[in-house]
């Protein structure tokens, strides 16, 4: 109870923002928007998304070897309580500071308060798989909560706008109190926290200490290092660009972006592969880790243009009356947390029944069947974007049968990913394992947003059949793997235990 209703909050605050940072940022000025184009626009989404998850890895190492997870979840959601609180305040100085704060507190705390969940559960538990769905309930539930409250009412209607008017306050300030919004979303989950922490008992509780001085002495010159790369570097490029020494571009950030995000996941994947195992079990179990990661990678990175391509189309070529009632863009960003609430019990109650039955899926079968559900959500679109292109609105039911499909791909991935991500990691590395999972969506969050760009260079219809022939591919060719995995992990347990 204790980590669901946390990660409800932290994720009210991060959804609630996300719902309208694209809008916010390609608003004219003269409606209290940064007025960006629309590629500008998404390559500070995609990069700021990116980063979000990336910083899962250093974060979830730190709660391994320093802080312990249950810490790191108490310093991650202050950090992003107070980056939204930058948010709120009306300044282009403020908005990249917020941006930065948000994306370090999330990288403390989203990788560990998974890696506790996985902890309440004992080696073999068959309840783990419907634990974490349950506990995918809560990220849901303040992701339906977050657009409607944040993106609906706070920055987008009328009637608030109204109200700030009538107060003396000037309107175009209700993007920046839909900010102030997910600050008081992310205070409420550290209350509830700290007050049920004591819930948690042991999991999550310590770090893993070092074996002996040596190990000691590496981990600080790391921390030293991660702190200098991702603290350090950023607050001195950042000074140097406030005060006029350099020029500091979006598009000068995202060219960095390109090359730190595959050269840091080449360097966690070949480390983990070639240092973290200690026996053929552990490096089997990796080997799995490193298919799941760029699976998730492709999923994620057509999932998540909910906050990009798939906002614009909803702004832009969409009826929004829908069985009498008015939608804004970012309403329908709801519909997926609502579809996963709904259906989560039906996914968990139906892994269970598979189990006792000996017919569950194999995760990587799981996987598959959600890559093909991705895809076949675009697909549902393509004669949608035609109509468009006629210079029609379509009607809302298109997207509104877009993300029920792909609640059903989401339910068949990645609640079943972070368990997955639990269960291969050794014990020592489970922080680091989780932060390898984030750190595909990482890179599925980035290619998300660098997205927006194609739709400026492709046709609406012929960008969405990409989007379903990309992740139909994958999902068939993980369908082909699922059987010589398995085989690999039980021949990789029977020489373990043979050579015990």
């Amino acid at each position: 109870m204790t980590l669901f209703f946390t990660e409800m909050w932290e994720r009210f605050s991060y959804y609630g923002m996300r719902a309208f940072l694209v809008l916010f940022m390609v608003a004219p000025v003269a409606s209290g928007g940064l007025g960006f184009e629309d590629a500008r626009a998404g390559v500070i989404y995609g990069t700021y998304t990116a980063m979000v998850y990336m910083l899962s890895v250093p974060g979830g190492w730190i709660a391994d070897r320093f802080l312990g997870q249950q810490n790191a979840v108490l310093y991650g959601g202050t950090l992003i309580m107070f980056g939204h609180i930058s948010l709120a305040f009306p300044m282009t100085a403020t908005f990249y500071l917020g941006l930065s704060l948000v994306a370090l507190g999330t990288g403390l705390l989203k990788p560990n308060i998974s890696s506790i969940v996985g902890q309440m559960y004992n080696e073999g538990d068959a309840r783990r798989d419907s634990g974490f769905t349950i506990f995918y309930m809560g990220i849901n539930l303040g992701a339906f909560l977050a657009p409607i409250i944040c993106g609906t009412f706070l920055a987008q209607s009328q009637t608030f706008k109204d109200w700030l008017t009538s107060s003396g306050i000037d309107p175009r300030s209700a993007w920046h109190f839909a900010f102030g919004a997910a600050a008081v979303g992310m205070f409420f989950g550290l209350v509830q926290y700290v007050i049920g922490r004591k819930n948690l008992k042991n999991a999550g509780k310590y770090p893993t200490p070092a074996k002996d001085a040596t190990e000691a002495n590496r981990n600080r010159l790391i921390l030293g290092a991660v702190l200098l790369v991702f603290i350090a570097v950023p607050v001195i490029v950042g000074s140097l660009a406030v005060s006029g020494n350099i020029e500091l571009t979006p598009e000068k950030l995202s060219s960095v972006t390109d090359i730190l995000l595959p050269v840091t996941a080449l360097a966690v994947l070949g480390g983990l592969l070639f240092f973290g195992a200690k026996n053929k079990e552990e490096r089997a179990r990796l080997i799995v880790v490193v298919i799941l990661f760029f699976a998730a990678a492709v999923f994620w990175g057509c999932f998540e243009q909910a906050g990009s391509t798939l906002t614009l189309f909803a702004e832009r070529n969409t009826e929004r009356q829908f069985l009498g009632f008015t939608l804004q863009s970012t309403s329908f960003q709801a519909l997926n947390a609502i579809f996963v609430v709904a259906l989560a019990p039906v996914f968990a109650a139906l892994w269970i029944y598979l189990a006792k039955r000996k017919k569950e899926p194999a995760t990587l079968v799981k996987f598959g069947l959600g890559m093909v559900g991705v895809g076949l959500g675009f697909l549902v679109l393509v004669p949608a974007a035609k109509f468009a292109l006629g210079g029609y609105l379509v009607g809302a039911q298109w997207l509104i049968a877009l993300y029920l499909i792909h609640t059903c791909g989401e339910l068949c991935l990645s609640p079943v990913g972070l368990s997955a991500m639990t269960k291969l990691a050794p014990t020592r590395l489970v922080g680091l394992i989780m932060g390898v999972w984030f750190l595909a969506a990482s890179m599925g969050n980035y290619m998300a947003g660098r997205a927006v760009k194609l739709t400026t260079t492709m046709q609406m219809d012929h960008f969405f059949l990409l989007m379903t022939g990309i992740p139909v591919a994958m999902g068939i060719l993980l369908f082909i793997l699922a059987k010589p995995v398995e085989r690999m992990l039980a021949r990789s347990h029977e020489e373990s235990v043979g050579g015990h």
